[in-house]
C-alpha cells in the first residue's frame, strides 16, 4: 500500500547530475505537453494575472526554470514583460534557449544567481517538491526577500487520485522513461494545503494565499502589498 499522509523523499530520475541529452530533452518536451494539457501553464497564468493588472511591463522570473514552458506561456499573454529563467543544469538552459529566443536564461543555483536588478515576481512550478521541507524553507524565505512585488509557486497536491491517474497516462502515452517514473514520483513529493500552511509559518510569511487549482495543484501566491 501507497502512504499519501507523508511526503516521499525518494530521488527523481531528473535529480541525477548526468542525464543522457537526448533523454532530457524527450523528457522536457513531455512535461510541457503535460502542462498545457493538465492545467500546469493555467495555474501559472492566474497567479501571474494578480500582480499583471495595471502593469505594463514586469521583470518576472523562474526558478527552476527546465524546458523553460512555463516562461513560454507567459511570453504568449504578456509579450512586453521582460522574462528569465533559471536552472541548475546547462542541458536545460540550452533546451530553453532554444525553445524560447526572447527569453534569457541562467545556468546557476537559484541561491547563487546574479539578476541586474531585483525580480518584481519570482515564480517556481513544480519545484518545491524536489526539495526537504528544511530547503523550502529556506526558498520561501529567499523567494520573499529577492522579490520587489511578490512571488508565486505552483506544486502538485498529493491526492491518490492524481498519482493514479499520472500513473496511467504515462504509461500510455509517455515515450519518456523519465516522465513515467518521475511523474507519480512527483505526486508523493507534493503536498498537502496543511504542510504549506506550516512551511510558510516556519518561513515567516504570514500573508500567503494557498488555493487549490485543477489538475491537482496548489498555487501560493505572495503579495508584498498585503502584509
Amino acid at each position: 500500500m501507497i502512504n499519501f499522509t507523508k511526503r516521499s523523499y525518494t530521488p527523481e530520475l531528473l535529480d541525477a547530475d548526468v542525464i543522457p541529452k537526448a533523454d532530457l530533452f524527450q523528457n522536457l518536451k513531455e512535461l510541457k505537453i503535460i502542462n498545457t494539457l493538465l492545467g500546469g501553464h493555467r495555474v501559472v497564468l492566474n497567479g501571474i494575472s494578480k500582480f499583471a493588472k495595471n502593469a505594463t511591463s514586469l521583470y518576472v522570473v523562474e526558478i527552476g526554470s527546465g524546458g523553460g514552458d512555463n516562461l513560454g506561456a507567459i511570453r504568449s499573454r504578456y509579450p512586453d514583460f521582460s522574462l528569465e529563467g533559471v536552472d541548475l543544469k546547462l542541458d536545460c538552459t540550452t533546451y530553453a534557449r532554444s525553445q524560447n529566443p526572447s527569453v534569457r536564461f541562467q545556468t546557476a543555483d537559484y541561491q547563487k544567481v546574479t539578476f541586474h536588478k531585483k525580480p518584481d515576481i519570482l515564480f517556481n512550478s513544480l519545484f518545491c517538491h524536489h526539495f526537504t521541507d528544511e530547503q523550502l524553507v529556506e526558498m520561501l524565505q529567499w523567494m520573499n526577500e529577492h522579490s520587489s512585488k511578490g512571488f508565486i509557486i505552483a506544486d502538485l497536491h498529493r491526492h491518490w487520485l492524481a498519482y493514479y491517474s499520472i500513473k496511467v497516462l504515462t504509461q500510455l502515452f509517455s515515450h519518456s522513461y523519465l516522465v513515467k517514473n518521475d511523474a507519480p514520483l512527483s505526486v508523493l513529493r507534493g503536498f498537502k494545503r496543511s504542510e504549506w500552511e506550516k512551511l510558510l509559518s516556519q518561513a515567516g510569511i504570514s500573508h500567503a494565499k494557498i488555493r487549490w487549482k485543477w489538475a491537482f495543484r496548489f498555487l501560493i501566491t505572495v503579495d508584498h502589498a498585503q502584509k
